[in-house]
């Protein structure tokens, strides 16, 4: 227990023999449960963590890999039904640093917070310890998550060493959330439409010991970005349509009209000129006013939903 409250941790785990134990072994003793997931793991994953000898650990298994969101869904299940009061999220290759669990924790076992998350590019060692590919990667993927889920000061969407109150988390529709790598981000998506207070915490980067991943961003950011786009229209629907009106929604929908007007206006008038055809003034003055005034519509729209969250940190 911390500060009053039970802890659990859960560690969703995929073809992790070579880490699992380690990973275990490092999780603080305020810790009073330990929910290994195993996503259908290959190897000796699931011997490992039975046999490492701690009466807190607990071992689920997935019959087959369905994911490392819905990994973390089915641990979340599990410390539900123990009543846990605030439930972690580590994984499995000892990449987060078992140090900073009792800060994440600390704040959302005094009410403070609903969830709180690690963020590895607060410290000026990310650049040169983090790949190069993973870090602009995550940086592209925060930006969108900061449009999407309304979080506009949370950074390192990517990370998934996080702190959750169980109250929170109980309220949460977990069938709804995104169940692939993408899961940290569509997760932030629902919790701002509940309202979570949610703040990062600096977080050492940890690479180097061994751990194999096998995400391409090349294919991720693509997938994920359509997923936030989704996640972006979704939460404008529940938040500020069905759930409590805001007009942030009508200045979104005239910057989004107005700016695709003027670039489908924009194409037809170039292919004319390309024709050889003559673009009048009016046009031309019509097309830079579609833009100009999506583009502030959608920037008003964008300043309201900043100003609408700015209480949620």
């Amino acid at each position: 227990m911390l500060e009053g409250k039970s802890v659990g941790v859960v560690v969703p785990a995929h073809d992790e023999e070579s880490l699992i134990a380690e990973t275990l072994g490092g999780i603080p003793g305020f810790v009073d449960r330990i929910v290994v997931v195993d996503d259908g793991s290959s190897d000796a994953t699931v011997e490992r963590a039975r046999g490492f000898g701690d009466p807190r650990v607990e071992v689920v298994e997935h019959a087959a890999n369905r994911g490392v969101g819905a990994a973390i869904v089915t641990g979340y299940r599990r410390a539900l039904e123990e009543g846990l009061d605030v439930v972690c999220v580590m994984a499995a290759d000892n990449q987060m640093d078992p140090a900073d669990l009792a800060t994440l924790v600390q704040p959302v076992a005094r009410g403070e917070l609903d969830y709180a998350k690690a963020n590895r590019l607060f410290t000026g060692q990310a650049w040169k310890l983090i790949p190069r590919d993973r870090y602009l990667g995550n940086a592209v993927l925060s930006l969108l998550t900061k449009i999407a889920s309304g979080y506009w000061h949370i950074a390192d969407s990517q990370s998934g060493y996080t702190a959750v109150s169980g109250t929170m988390l109980a309220q949460l529709d977990l069938d709804r959330v995104y169940a692939g790598y993408g899961f940290p981000n569509d997760f932030l998506v629902h919790l701002n439409v509940w309202n979570a207070r949610v703040r990062d915490f600096p977080s050492r980067p940890v690479y180097g010991i061994g751990e194999r991943s096998g995400i391409r961003y090349r294919r991720v950011v693509p997938r994920i970005s359509w997923l936030l786009v989704r996640g972006f229209f979704w939460r404008l629907r529940e938040k500020y349509v069905i759930r409590d009106f805001h007009p942030l929604v009508f200045f979104y929908a005239f910057g989004f009209l107005a700016t695709l007007g003027g670039l489908v206006l924009g194409v037809v008038e170039l292919i004319d000129r390309i024709d050889g055809h003559a673009v009048s003034v009016g046009t031309v003055v019509l097309i830079a006013l579609l833009l100009i005034s999506g583009s502030q519509f959608t920037l008003f729209a964008m300043w309201f939903d900043m100003e609408s969250n700015k209480d949620l940190r």
